[in-house]
């Protein structure tokens, strides 16, 4: 798998960014990416020192097509730890 591969999208959302304050970034990864992984994309992408790196599976919730509860797809979650003093400014408001 590239590097280029690994993030699929930030997540801007009012818990990621209240973790913000404290150095912590949220991305949607891919299903098969693994810590190393992602801690080489967010630096190369970046140009940051990731200190840490924590993965969460989340499940799909159920989705009504008519009468059909569907599932949604699962998807992974990388919260990535900054070294201190480094921020993404991808994220940061204009």
């Amino acid at each position: 798998m590239h590097l280029y591969e690994v993030l699929r999208r930030p997540l801007i959302t009012e818990k990621s960014t209240v973790l913000q304050s404290e150095g912590k970034y949220a991305f949607e990864v891919a299903m098969d990416a693994n810590k190393p992984l992602v801690k080489q994309a967010v630096e190369k992408a970046f140009k940051v020192e990731v200190t840490k790196v924590n993965l969460i599976n989340m499940k799909g919730k159920s989705r009504r097509l008519g009468r059909r509860e569907l599932p949604a797809h699962p998807w992974k979650k990388a919260i990535v730890t900054l070294k201190p003093g480094d921020s993404i400014e991808f994220f940061e408001g204009s």
